[in-house]
């Protein structure tokens, strides 16, 4: 052999050697985390990977440190500019050291990180989703449905133990108008690497009863930014454009809006928020519902006083049996008219703690009150038209009268008695023989 042996520790001290003269300086570089964790000392350990933008093949793999000291500044600067944490699968340009240690190998040690490279990507990866529901033809689709104006049978997808389902659920029940709200959890995981998909299966067990339910609910209480990861994905993106029912989100960040908001029927900011937009739209109908209520007491009322007035003109020109009889049935409706008007407010106020379609057949009902009301009257016309005593001399009937009355028989009639007899037009005075 020419050279003597080397063992393992000369060789590969040679080739820390060889690397820190050859690459002495620190070099930005861009690259995606796919593991992070931080140990109890507080050191940030860290895969770096590059892949194929097209197949998604792994081309490089790298480990990487950021020791406690460079951690405690460099995690707090990221957080407040980016508004998220470091995290597995994003990307990221950070400033590092070529390492190379005899025992642990090659690594790459991080002493400083870009932020806006990281928020170019998050931007670019959302409006890539977005682009793409919008090429599919289905970003519209949720916030074109049509959502009741009393939304009263509620939906919500929500961990169980999240402090902002407490604040919804605490608003409704205590709103200052007494609404009442029918509300059904549908558990899921609102964070972390399992929330996308448990959010959507959460929207299938919806979707199993959506015959039931108004709109969904999606809710989250406070958090790290970076727990909204999966708010802005395409699979989530796209169950909620193509759901049945409208969806109102309330996830709890200000800063920015997800995709998962973007594509909703409405966007709130919390959940509280949620529930008071659901209170408003309730109180709305109500004040919508009372007025007409009023108006159709108020039409009906009017409706009952013009006949009457119409019966007791009429009355004037009958006789006294008749005008009595028509006074009667004048009382009739207007103690009927004064019925109607009290059960549609009773009924129609009742109805607003059901439902929106309750309300409408309420209406429907008091218009069919109104018709029938209006058949009535018609009847009573037709009926006083014809027990007009001109009607039936119009016919070719006549009246007698003797002595001022009408003449029903010839037996108590003397001879030589003067009688009247009344013709359509005109009168005969004779004398019997």
């Amino acid at each position: 052999m020419e050279n003597k042996p080397l063992s393992l520790h000369e060789l590969l001290g040679q080739v820390r050697t060889k690397l820190k003269s050859s690459l002495p300086f620190p070099f930005w570089v861009v690259a995606e985390i796919s593991e992070l964790k931080v140990n109890y000392s507080g050191h940030c350990y860290i895969e770096l990977v590059e892949k194929d933008t097209d197949s998604e093949a792994l081309l490089a793999k790298a480990r990487a440190t950021i020791w406690a000291s460079a951690y405690r500044m460099i995690r707090p600067y990221f957080e407040t500019t980016t508004g998220t944490t470091l995290a597995a699968g994003m990307k990221v340009m950070v400033k590092v050291a070529v390492e190379f240690h005899e025992q642990y190998g090659l690594s790459l040690n991080i002493t400083d990180i870009e932020p806006a490279y990281t928020m170019g990507d998050m931007a670019r990866r959302k409006q890539e989703v977005l682009n793409r529901l919008k090429a599919d033809g289905v970003f519209d689709m949720n916030r074109s449905l049509s959502l009741y104006d009393i939304p009263a049978r509620i939906a919500v997808i929500s961990s169980s133990t999240a402090a902002g389902f407490g604040d919804f659920m605490d608003q409704l029940k205590g709103n200052a108008f007494g609404y009442t709200f029918y509300v059904k959890l549908f558990p899921a995981v609102m964070q972390g690497g399992e929330s996308e998909q448990s959010v959507i299966a959460a929207l299938d067990r919806v979707y199993a009863l959506e015959h039931l339910f108004d709109a969904v609910v999606i809710i989250r209480g406070g958090g790290a930014q970076s727990d909204l990861s999966c708010f802005n994905s395409y699979g989530l993106a796209s169950n909620i454009c193509q759901f049945p029912l409208p969806v109102l989100t309330g996830i709890g960040h200000e800063q920015d809006e997800t995709v998962a908001d973007l594509v909703a029927h409405t966007r709130l900011k919390t959940p509280t928020a949620v529930a008071e937009f659901l209170i408003d739209m309730f109180r709305e109908a109500d004040e919508k519902i009372n007025g007409l209520s009023y108006a159709l007491a108020d039409a009906a009322t009017a409706l009952v006083r013009d006949s009457r007035y119409t019966l007791e003109k009429l009355a004037l020109t009958l006789k006294p049996s008749v005008s009595e009889a028509l006074g009667n049935k004048a009382a009739r409706l207007e103690k009927l008219g004064v019925q109607i008007g009290t059960s549609v407010r009773r009924n129609l106020v009742r109805g607003l703690t059901v439902h929106q379609r309750h309300s409408f057949r309420l209406t429907n009902g008091s218009k069919q009150v109104l018709v029938k009301a209006g058949h009535r009257l018609d009847l009573l016309k037709n009926r006083t038209t014809y027990l007009d005593p001109f009607h039936i001399l119009k016919r070719g009937y006549s009246v007698t009268y003797y002595q001022g009355k009408a003449l029903k028989d010839t037996e108590t009639l003397p001879k030589g008695a003067e009688i009247e007899t009344r013709l359509a037009r005109g009168t005969i005075i004779s004398k019997t023989t």
